[in-house]
């Protein structure tokens, strides 16, 4: 769990919000961030082990360099916004697939959940202004995902029934990212109620998962591929 804390925050601070944002949809995340990172220092180009041991006794490091151990709240919405990530990257690959115009917004949104990992590791009862200043969240990126959202409902058919998580390979995948962003927001709404987080990381969270609800529906149209509808069991 550090060593996702700490990669979030060196592509946090060398980054910094929307130079990451702005590269082709065709370019993986890793690919946009990494040249970015400069891991090597003056005369010595040896790459340092992806292990540090700093965690092997049960213990991680906040960026404001507070040691909690691995269950804490924080290391649980950290991983989870992580997990979510990741998902987000698998349901990227089968929408690239197929040619969907909106991968470049799946994009966008996993260099923005960096910025929401590096608030999270930030708690405000151990942050000195210098860390609010660099973990900062805005926001904007709320008011993004609204107005996509309003723009694919335009497209769609009114949903007169629920429909369960189906619709073709693109669409199933954005509903598993969908639920684990929930789960996402479940973990992160105890630290935001504590004062330890931006109020607008929760915010953003629970408008993404109304965002992959709906792009994942407007991938099933797309696709031409049927959603499943709700029905009682006989």
């Amino acid at each position: 769990m550090a060593s996702f804390v700490f990669k979030v925050l060196n592509v946090r601070l060398l980054i910094r919000r929307g130079k990451c944002l702005n590269r082709r949809s065709t370019e993986t995340l890793s690919g946009i961030c990494s040249r970015y990172v400069n891991y090597s220092t003056d005369g010595d180009s040896k790459v340092p082990k992806i292990y540090t041991k700093t965690g092997d006794k049960g213990f991680s490091s906040t960026f404001t360099g507070e040691r909690r151990p691995k269950e804490d709240q924080v290391f649980e919405a950290l991983g989870t916004t992580d997990e979510l990530s990741s998902a987000l990257g698998l349901a990227r690959e089968f929408c690239l697939d197929k040619g969907h115009s909106f991968t470049s917004q799946l994009d966008k949104i996993q260099c923005i959940l960096q910025d929401v990992g590096s608030n999270i590791a930030t708690p405000a009862s151990s942050a000195r202004e210098s860390h609010r200043k660099k973990t900062i969240f805005a926001p904007e990126p709320i008011a993004e995902l609204e107005t996509w959202i309003d723009e694919f409902t335009d497209e769609l058919p009114s949903l007169t029934n629920f429909i369960l998580p189906s619709g073709g390979r693109s669409s199933a995948a954005l509903h598993v990212a969908r639920t684990i962003c929930r789960r996402a927001e479940r973990r992160v709404s105890p630290i935001v109620r504590s004062g330890e987080v931006d109020p607008n990381v929760a915010k953003y969270l629970n408008r993404l998962s109304d965002y992959l609800f709906t792009v994942a529906r407007y991938a099933a149209m797309k696709e031409g591929s049927k959603e499943t509808i709700y029905r009682r069991p006989a």
